[in-house]
């Protein structure tokens, strides 16, 4: 492809975007298509030959674009959002076009000075102290990976990554079952193992971690031989929006000297609203936090951002140095990759500069404020229908509820005819979880575009679709 061809292809996939964009309200909100449909449309052999650019867009637009499930619809109300407002894609093209590896300073200081920068203004959004610095992760799957792998460092006197954990005690980290499953798999990855992954209790109106029962196991842990490492405390768990007490948490994990991480993927970006930073006190004691811009700030994905009270320790655990990463000539510089598990890094600290930039924090808190007030006005208006319960109340802009089934159906079934009928409606979309061990219907907003008559639109939706739904 030559530059003018490229000119033209690009201008046609910018105008195809906001032609995309601006139709998504007359599209269904989850694919329609059965498993193996697109894939039977799909050559089983890679072409010898070049093909048009004519015929791999017509295909892009037949084949593939009907098996999309659309995540920027304003009715998207399932998982959490995976926003990207528009500016944020621009600045996407531009990181596209330019394909800078960023894994050091030296290969694009722009790079890394405007990360510095824009986590920092993020920092200042969010409330948090001059104590912490962060880094843009890819997500916070990584960013969690990396605050284990600090945590057992740490407990291990820094000899894990040398020696490996066969030729020390066993090392134990602490959550409750609210956590999302990426601290999971970072036990997993870490090799600290799901049997070290300690569940503590939790209970009351926010699922929140029993501190005392947390005292308790580090305690026992430690009589027994093992080696208590870290804390994962969540605020705005995913199944229902768990939110831990962090300043309780804080206090006993500090007591015995342990590493906090505070999972916020989701709920962190509320935080630029100062009203809503209650639910998070005392976190600026934590060790480290994360929280994902690509969810409901409008950052494109990915992007999440890990602040650290103390990057030394994380350098210390992630760092290798050959000669050929090596920037001489320049003391104190940052290199970002030493403080990721990737050594590659993309320039994504561009989409949020364009996004703070045009957006600003006011326009960002009038967004998330609104989507609060709306879920809440849903959940009331719910809780009104006699044949409906809210079952968790709205934690920011997540809750759960249920509708009751007709005498003979087995609730739980019905539940779940009752999310495929919505899903397969197409006018919304919806995810379950389960509260107690029971199946509930979950609902979040928090699409970039959402407006009050998206609301509206759910609430009608499901009404109707409920008491539409056959008994058998």
């Amino acid at each position: 492809m030559d530059w003018e061809e490229f000119r033209r292809w690009s201008e046609k996939a910018a105008n195809w975007g906001a032609d995309y964009r601006a139709s998504l309200r007359d599209r269904p909100v989850r694919a329609q298509t059965s498993p193996g449909e697109i894939a039977a449309h799909i050559a089983d052999s890679p072409p010898e030959f070049g093909e048009s650019m004519e015929d791999i867009f017509k295909d892009f637009e037949d084949i593939l674009v009907p098996g999309m499930t659309h995540w920027q619809h304003p009715r998207f109300f399932a998982y959490f959002p995976a926003n990207a407002a528009p500016v944020s894609v621009v600045a996407e093209y531009l990181v596209s076009a330019i394909a800078a590896q960023c894994m050091l300073w030296q290969t694009s200081p722009s790079a890394t000075e405007l990360e510095t920068k824009v986590v920092d203004w993020l920092r200042r959004a969010l409330g948090l102290p001059d104590g912490f610095t962060g880094v843009i992760q890819d997500s916070a799957s990584t960013a969690t990976l990396a605050a284990v792998l600090v945590m057992r460092e740490k407990a291990l006197d820094w000899q894990g990554n040398g020696k490996g954990l066969t030729a020390n005690r066993t090392v134990r980290i602490y959550s409750t079952d609210q956590v999302h499953t990426s601290i999971d798999r970072a036990i997993w990855i870490s090799g600290i193992g799901a049997d070290n992954l300690v569940r503590i209790p939790s209970s009351g109106p926010n699922s929140a971690m029993d501190p005392r029962a947390l005292a308790a196991a580090i305690v026992q842990d430690r009589a027994e031989g093992q080696l208590p490492a870290g804390v994962i405390a969540c605020v705005g768990g995913t199944s229902i929006g768990a939110c831990d007490d962090i300043a309780a948490v804080v206090e006993v994990a500090h007591a015995h000297g342990l590493y906090v991480h505070v999972d916020a993927a989701w709920a962190g970006s509320a935080m630029i609203c100062p009203e809503f930073r209650t639910l998070w006190q005392g976190v600026e004691q934590a060790d480290s936090i994360v929280f994902n811009p690509h969810k409901w700030l409008g950052a494109q994905f990915d992007c999440s951002v890990q602040f650290i009270r103390d990057p030394e320790s994380l350098v210390r655990t992630l760092a290798i140095h050959p000669e050929f990463l090596r920037t001489h000539g320049h003391d104190g510089i940052t290199n970002y990759s030493e403080w990721s598990v990737p050594l590659g890094r993309r320039f994504r600290a561009l989409k949020l500069w364009f996004l703070l930039r045009y957006h600003g924090l006011d326009g960002l808190r009038a967004m998330i404020r609104n989507h609060v007030a709306w879920s809440r006005t849903l959940a009331e208006r719910l809780a009104a229908e006699p044949d409906f319960e809210i079952v968790t109340e709205p934690f920011l802009s997540l809750f759960s509820f249920d509708h009751k089934a007709p005498d003979g159906v087995d609730q739980e079934s019905h539940t779940q005819r009752l999310v495929a009928a919505i899903n397969n409606d197409g006018r919304i979309y919806l995810t379950q979880t389960r509260v107690g061990g029971r199946l509930v219907i979950r609902f979040q907003a928090g699409q970039f575009e959402t407006t009050a008559e998206d609301i509206d639109v759910a609430f009608a939706a499901i009404v109707e679709i409920a008491r539409s739904l056959p008994s058998t």
